[in-house]
C-alpha cells in the first residue's frame, strides 16, 4: 500500500499515508550526535558479532531500571534490527515440523519467518470484542506434542492492544505445564505504551529461561533506519544466537551501535515527548472513527495503530459498480478514492479490519479521517 501510495503521488495525487509502521518523528540530537562522535573517532571497523560490550551493558542496565529483570551481557546479543533478531531466534529453536502458535492479528513477518525455519503457524483467532487478545484456555486448546515455540507482541502491532501483568500470569500458568514451549516476546513497541507500565513476561521466575525478549530503538527513540535491535535469553539460546549470526550478517552497524550507548544512556525525555504527541493523536482518531457509520473500534493501549473491524462494509459496492469483497479491496478503495493509504487487515491475519498508523501529523490525521468517513458513506 505505502508503494501504491507513493505512486499515486508521483502523478499528483495528495496521499495521505495512514500505512507506515515507523515513527514521524526524527532521531533526538544527542544520538545523531553520538553517531558522528563515533566517525570521528573510527569506529568503522568490524564490532564484535554479539555487538560492543558497552552497548551490550547499558541495555543489562537498561533491562534491570526500567524492567526490573535481570541479565549479563553474554545473554544479549545485538542485531541489524528486532526483525534479525526475530528471525534469528526462531532459526535457532525450529526444526522442520515443529509448531509455533502466534496470535492473530500478528505482525506480519512472524509466519513468514516460521516457515523459512521450517516450521508451522498455529493461530489462534481474536476479535475486536477481546481487544486482540487471547485467553489462557485458548493458548491451552492450541497446544500439542509438536508445539515449541509460542510467540507474541506486546503492546501490538497491528492492534495495540498490551497485556496487563495479570493477563501475563495467566497465560504463565499454561506455559508451567508445558515445559518444552519458548516464548518469543516481542516488546519493540515498549514505551509506547498509555498503561500506567509496561509488563514484560520475562519477569515471571518460573519461565525466565524459555523467554526470548526482543527489543530495539527504532520506535522508542525514532530509529527506524538505523536498524539496531537486540535480545535477551538464556546462554544456551544467546549462544545460538551469536554462532547464527557469525555466520550471516556477523556484527551489526558500529555507528548505530555507538548511537544505540547514547540513547540508553541519555535518558527517557525525548521518548516521553513523543508518547504524548502519541496519546493526543490516539483520542483525536478514536473519535473521529466513532463518528463513522459502521464502523467498530476500540481504544488500544499502546503502539501507534488503529485496527477498525470494517466488516459491515463488505458486499457494498462502489460509485463504478466494483463490490468490495474483503479488507483488501477497501483498503484499495480508500486509496484511490479518498487518497488514503492504509493496510487490508488479511496481511496480519484478520480480513474483518484494516490498520491505519496515526504517526501522522494531526492536521494530516483530522484530513485524512474526513476523507475516510466521507468514502466509506458513498458505499452502498
Amino acid at each position: 500500500m505505502t508503494k501504491l501510495g507513493r505512486e499515486l503521488a508521483a502523478q499528483g495525487a495528495n496521499i495521505i499515508s495512514l500505512s507506515v509502521g515507523e515513527p514521524d518523528f526524527n532521531t533526538p540530537d544527542h544520538i545523531k550526535d553520538a553517531a558522528k562522535k563515533a566517525l570521528d573517532e573510527n569506529y568503522t571497523r568490524y564490532s564484535p558479532v554479539p555487538g560492543y560490550p558497552e552497548l551490550r551493558k547499558a541495555i543489562v542496565k537498561k533491562l534491570k531500571e526500567e524492567n526490573g529483570l535481570d541479565y549479563d551481557i553474554s545473554q544479549i546479543v545485538v542485531s541489524t534490527g528486532a526483525k534479525q533478531s526475530l528471525s534469528n531466534a526462531i532459526l535457532c529453536v525450529i526444526n522442520p515440523g515443529d509448531e509455533v502458535i502466534i496470535p492473530t492479528p500478528y505482525w506480519v513477518s512472524y509466519s513468514e519467518m516460521v516457515n523459512l525455519a521450517e516450521g508451522k503457524s498455529v493461530f489462534i483467532n481474536t476479535s475486536i470484542a477481546s481487544d486482540f487478545k487471547i485467553t489462557p484456555q485458548e493458548l491451552e486448546n492450541a497446544i500439542t506434542e509438536k508445539t515449541k515455540l509460542f510467540m507474541f507482541s506486546s503492546p501490538c502491532n497491528p492492534t495495540g492492544s498490551v497485556y496487563s501483568k495479570e493477563e501475563l500470569a495467566a497465560l504463565v500458568d499454561v506455559f508451567e505445564k508445558h515445559p518444552q514451549i519458548y516464548i518469543i516476546s516481542d516488546e519493540i513497541y515498549e514505551h509506547i505504551n498509555f498503561k500506567s507500565k509496561h509488563e514484560s513476561i520475562a519477569q515471571f521466575e518460573s519461565i525466565k529461561d524459555r523467554v526470548i525478549l526482543i527489543n530495539g530503538f527504532s520506535k522508542s527513540y525514532a530509529m527506524t533506519g538505523w536498524r539496531l535491535g537486540y535480545l535477551a535469553a538464556s546462554k544456551e539460546i544467546a549462544a545460538a544466537n551469536d554462532k547464527l549470526q557469525g555466520q550471516t550478517t556477523s556484527g551489526t552497524c558500529s555507528i548505530a551501535q555507538r548511537a544505540g550507548i547514547a540513547a540508553y544512556e541519555g535518558g527517557l525525555e525525548s521518548v516521553h515527548k513523543m508518547k504524548e504527541a502519541f496519546e493526543r493523536r490516539r483520542s483525536l482518531v478514536y473519535d473521529a472513527l466513532r463518528d463513522i457509520p459502521d464502523v467498530k473500534v476500540n481504544l488500544p493501549e499502546g503502539a501507534f495503530y488503529f485496527f477498525p473491524d470494517v466488516s459491515a462494509f463488505f458486499g457494498r459496492k462502489d460509485e463504478d459498480g466494483n463490490i468490495i469483497e474483503n479488507s483488501s479491496d477497501l483498503a484499495l478503495y480508500l486509496l484511490n478514492k479518498a487518497h488514503v493509504a492504509t493496510v487490508g487487515g488479511d496481511s496480519f491475519g484478520n480480513n474483518d479490519c484494516i490498520r491505519l498508523s496515526y504517526a501522522a501529523s494531526d492536521q494530516q490525521l483530522i484530513e485524512a479521517l474526513r476523507r475516510i468517513k466521507t468514502a466509506l458513506g458513498k458505499l452502498k
